[in-house]
């Protein structure tokens, strides 16, 4: 049997998520999407290293994909750059449809030993909002923009677990708030733009900062692969 590696990782995860509300993203939980597949537990280990952590990290991210294909089919052109950016972190937390998997994974995240895979996670969909909006900074924007972005993310998705508003009107009326805030900071940094004294007692800092760059991209590529599944 010849299974391709993004098709057997997604038969897991689809079988995962029935498990993850009662046991978390655990080992049980990864042993019971093994023995509900086809997938045998050498390929099922080989495509996730960690079990269910890794199961974890591909819902996360099927949800950034399910964000920027929304981002593109919708009309945008009338919002202001403010709204696109609320509306790409509504459509962010609408793409998902197991609120619960959110929470097991907020949990498994707030541990020590996968903290850094969480902050990664919260990254990646701040970069792909930004890039998805059509983001051009190559400077210490490109990281300032992220960082801001990944902190009004992180606050509203945890406000969203606890919201019971109807359609989660509470939620975002809290976004709208933190993109506020945000606009307020962007307009101060614009006054000491402006302001003669202030910009020259910021020249040195700002020559240095105008130093750090973007990282560089790698195009995204598509490698064909697939393996013949072991006999158990």
């Amino acid at each position: 049997m010849t299974t391709s590696y993004e098709t057997a990782k997604t038969q897991l995860l689809d079988a995962a998520l029935a498990h993850v509300p009662f046991d978390g993203w655990s080992n049980a939980t990864f042993q019971a999407a093994i023995r509900d597949t086809d997938v045998s537990p050498t390929v099922a280990r080989a495509i996730c290293p960690r079990g269910a952590v890794d199961l974890a990290v591909a819902f996360h991210k099927r949800g950034d994909e399910a964000m920027e294909a929304r981002i593109k089919s919708e009309d945008m052109s009338s919002m202001k750059f403010r709204e696109k950016v609320a509306a790409a972190v509504r459509w962010r937390l609408e793409a998902v449809e197991d609120k619960e998997a959110v929470r097991r994974g907020t949990t498994l995240f707030a541990l020590p030993m996968h903290a850094v895979d969480g902050a990664k996670l919260i990254w990646g969909t701040s970069d792909a909002i930004w890039t998805a909006l059509g983001d051009t900074s190559d400077d210490i924007n490109w990281y300032t923009k992220r960082a801001t972005l990944s902190g009004v993310y992180s606050s509203t998705v945890l406000y969203w677990l606890g919201d019971d508003s109807p359609d989660a009107m509470a939620t975002w009326a809290f976004l709208d708030r933190r993109i506020e805030d945000v606009m307020q900071i962007e307009k101060a940094k614009a006054r000491l733009r402006n302001s003669p004294t202030l910009s020259r007692l910021m020249t040195g800092p700002n020559w240095v900062l105008s130093r750090i760059k973007a990282p560089t991209r790698m195009p995204k590529m598509d490698f064909p692969g697939s393996w013949t599944a072991p006999r158990d």
